[in-house]
């Protein structure tokens, strides 16, 4: 192998930025380079060899008097109050409360200083959401409300450490909330729960490292350990992980990806080619027409705002469809405005820049057949102004299967589409009237799709509607899944995945000389299976909270406690850390935020945003206690431990100078080559993106329409559909406070919005205590003592949040194709609470809050 760069001073420490070569300016494509980015999803085969058992369901009306260490929040309600739901999304109170957030949990210089760094191009990448920034000139405040309680979150100074586990037992934190949990502080040394123990305790590096290492290599097979993996790791850590893993000896894999944007690769990538986006900044402020489907991203994704209020001040139509009307789908006060005299008064006092045109109230789960509708109406206008409507050309020189398409839209009856969505023709033709007129369309989506039973289905609609428009690979058009966290994006581009391609594992095995494991690992979901029964001894985890972000969270905890050791590399502490088996480590790493010194000097690593570009982060704060490590050090402190002279890889090397990282992977990744080289151009350098050239890398070298299937499920006459949601004071499954202020709801989260009819029909009152039962194969969960809210959702549907009505959604309940949890696809009935259960409700009145 080669020799470590830290051992050669000329590539000490040097991070220096250099002239950026390829930044598209407004309307232009980015210089991307040729080589194909490898594709997961072409060259797997069809994911029929499934297990779709719907498996035993968990009692959930038990498990929290069984086990003293509660896998869910705790049931105390902490103070409902309700105002109006908002109009407008940001504005001052995004502002004051971005201030608020990050100086009460950093005091006002740290904050201050961490927050002007924050997605600067000589700074760190925001640890919350995957949207980009911009190629070129960047604003002083370039975050929004969501990445300042991120980052003040990740800087928090509040120590976690042996004193504060020898005051709490697991029991005791498990009764605390998911926000008490979260703004405890930051875990500040190794700890470890020895067999028998209530507390963690302190624990030394070596030992832990060599714990792992001995119970890794105590397993009669590798495929009794899992490797989990957060959407927030950067790229380097990432990387290591996966080659780690696999000269272990297994490709188990799972990651946050299989519970949000797997259907959006799988319907990608047979597609168009490639199981990523294929838009840019840039071509949001030049399209036409907008799509917004089943996301909410004024929540989710505040600095999509900005790039749509520019698309708006050039001209576009926005086309939003969701169950609900998102306060950031309906007016847009920009913060960044305030900062400009001329614009800060008419900011202030105006209602902001309109967001949405035409508005989509669906049901859940209806999008595919609201697809089907709008491509309808495109053939219906193209017969009526031939050549005027679709795009000829490219249907005839680009893709395959338009004549099964049109015949699969001739047979969908629009007494279907309309019963199904709640939507009349005459709406559906409104905004395919819209599309009709123009070619540059841009349809952005989130989990209110990928998470949908038809999930896939629906996005290859989508697909199919671009290929009829012409609208992918020309300037301001195509495809735009954003991506829910960071770098979620990036860590399967490094190799996070369960399923790798061929040509990924020969390029491994060429660099590192070894055979790496062919046979498929277990997602997510297979994954949770797994654990169930008793199949897994060791789970490792590189971030994330797997236990509150999977579904069926008793069904999860009951597979956690089966295990031998779970260890977990973590900033703060979550509610999968408490819920253990035999043993658990906790070993602290640093953020994003914090400065990274190893033995060549200050370290910066990488992420990949939602529109393929990959840039350098760089910590800005001291971190508060010198026994946090790195997630590469400790990546490798394990693997070091685990493989000792079995691997090839200069894992020390890899701890001194990131820079080898980089090596590697320009070696053994498509696209990244002279990786050190461009990753230091100033705002980083773009993947190569294939559909964004025309170039559809799919087997048969087309872009290809899909004739769906469809499935009509029918409920019965007292069930309801529920989705689960986001507060606005939450990022993910970190919860920074109780209050969910842009649809009115305050100090409360056992909260389920519900339509007033349905409400009325089954004799519930607002702000009344219901309890709510799912229902899937024949088997029901249960969640008790929620608070009924009447709102604005479509009658037949209601929303929970999210983690607690994930104990709703069955583990066996899946989208077809990707096996997604289907948490935008629960049937479930709900009651009021008309009398105490047991010892269950401990509440008298009916009615949770007085009016």
């Amino acid at each position: 192998m080669e020799k470590s760069p830290a051992e050669d001073p000329s590539k000490a420490g040097k991070i220096e930025q250099q002239t950026a070569n390829n930044v598209p300016k407004s309307g232009e494509r980015p210089d991307q380079g040729t080589a194909p980015t490898a594709d997961h999803w072409s060259t797997s085969p069809d994911r029929k060899s499934l297990d779709e058992r719907p498996m035993e369901a968990p009692d959930t009306l038990g498990a929290k008097h069984k086990h003293p260490i509660l896998a869910q929040p705790p049931e105390e309600f902490t103070g409902l109050k309700l105002g109006k739901p908002a109009k407008v999304a940001a504005g001052v109170t995004a502002v004051l409360k971005s201030g608020a957030f990050a100086f009460s949990e950093d005091g006002p210089v740290r904050g201050t200083h961490a927050l002007l760094k924050l997605n600067q191009k000589d700074g760190f990448d925001c640890s919350s959401c995957a949207w980009p920034d911009p190629d070129e000139h960047r604003s002083v405040a370039e975050f929004c409300e969501n990445g300042a309680k991120a980052t003040a979150s990740d800087a928090q100074s509040d120590p976690v450490g042996p004193e504060f586990f020898a005051k709490h037992s697991l029991v005791d934190l498990s009764r605390m909330t998911d926000r008490d949990l979260n703004n405890a502080g930051r875990i500040t040394h190794p700890m470890v729960l020895r067999p028998g123990a209530t507390h963690y305790t302190p624990i030394s590096w070596p030992e832990a490292f060599d714990l792992v290492g001995q119970e890794l290599n105590a397993l009669p097979s590798p495929h009794e350990a899992i490797f989990y993996t957060s959407g927030k790791v950067p790229n380097e850590p990432a990387y290591l992980y996966q080659l780690f893993v696999r000269q272990f000896g297994t490709n188990n894999l799972p990651d946050c990806s299989n519970m949000c944007h797997e259907s959006s690769g799988a319907a990608l990538s047979n597609t168009t080619g490639l199981g990523k986006g294929t838009v840019t900044l840039n071509d949001i402020y030049e399209a036409e027409v907008i799509l917004i489907i089943g996301q909410n991203p004024g929540t989710n994704h505040p600095r999509m705002l900005t790039a749509l209020q520019k698309a708006k001040h050039n001209g576009a139509k926005i086309i939003s469809i969701n169950p609900l009307l998102e306060a950031g789908l309906n007016h847009f006060k920009n913060p960044q405005d305030f900062m400009n005299p001329l614009k800060a008064l008419g900011t202030l006092l105006g209602d902001g820049t309109p967001i949405t045109d035409i508005f989509l109230q669906v049901r859940i789960n209806s999008d595919q057949l609201v697809m089907r509708g709008i491509m309808k109406c495109l053939l219906e206008a193209e017969a009526l102004n031939p050549g005027q409507v679709l795009d000829h050309s490219f249907i005839q020189e680009y893709t395959t299967g338009y004549d099964a398409l049109v015949h699969n839209l001739d047979l969908t009856e629009w007494a279907d589409i309309e019963e199904a969505s709640g939507l009349k023709k005459v709406q559906i033709q409104e905004a395919a009237n819209l599309i009709a007129r123009h070619k540059k369309i841009i349809t952005c989506w989130a989990m209110g799709l990928t998470q949908q039973k038809n999930g896939v289905y629906t996005i290859q609609e989508v697909v199919n509607m671009h290929f009829l428009k012409g609208a992918v690979g020309i300037a301001g058009a195509g495809l735009c899944p954003v991506r829910g966290h960071s770098n979620v994006q990036g860590d399967r581009t490094m190799g996070i995945w369960e399923r790798p391609s061929t040509e990924f594992l020969d390029a491994l095995a060429k660099e590192f000389s070894f055979e790496p494991p062919r046979e498929f690992g277990w997602d997510t979901v297979e994954a949770v299976k797994a654990l169930y029964e008793s199949k897994v001894k060791v789970f490792i985890a590189l971030g994330g909270n797997m236990l509150s972000a999977c579904s069926d969270t008793e069904f999860v905890a009951e597979g956690m406690r089966k295990l031998r050791l779970s260890v977990h590399i973590t900033t703060k502490l979550n509610r999968s850390h408490l819920v253990n088996g035999e043993m658990a480590l906790l070993l602290p790493c640093k953020s994003r935020v914090d400065i990274d010194v190893q033995k060549s000097g200050q370290q910066f690593m990488t992420c990949e945003n939602s529109m393929g570009v990959v840039s350098m982060s760089k910590g800005v704060l001291e971190p508060i206690s010198d026994q946090m490590l790195s997630e590469v050090a400790i990546v490798c402190g394990m693997a070091i431990a685990t493989l000792g002279d079995r691997s090839t890889v200069d894992w020390v090397g890899c701890t001194e100078n990131y820079d080898l990282v980089r090596e590697y992977v320009a070696r053994t990744i498509p696209g990244f080559e002279e990786f050190n080289t461009k990753v230091r151009h100033p705002g980083g350098f773009y993947l190569p993106n294939g559909p964004r050239e025309r170039n559809f890398t799919t087997e048969n070298g087309k872009a290809n329409f899909t004739a769906t299937p469809f499935e009509q499920h029918v409920l019965e006459s007292d069930q309801l559909v529920m989705m689960t949601i986001r507060s606005h004071d939450q990022f993910n499954t970190t919860v920074y406070d109780y209050n969910d202020r842009y649809r009115g709801i305050y100090g409360e989260r056992r909260i389920i919005l519900l339509n007033p009819e349905d409400m009325a029909d089954r004799g519930i009152k607002g702000k009344g205590l219901v309890n709510i039962t799912s229902h899937f194969e024949g088997q029901q969960r249960h969640a008790e003592k929620f608070i009924a809210i009447p709102y604005d959702i479509p009658k037949g549907n209601c929303a929970m949040y999210f983690p607690e009505g994930n104990v709703l959604v069955p583990i066996g309940s899946v989208a077809y194709k990707s096996n997604t949890p289907t948490s935008k696809f629960v049937i479930v009935t709900v009651a009021p609470v008309e009398a105490p259960v047991g010892n269950r409700i401990s509440t008298p009145d009916r009615v949770a809050v007085p009016a």
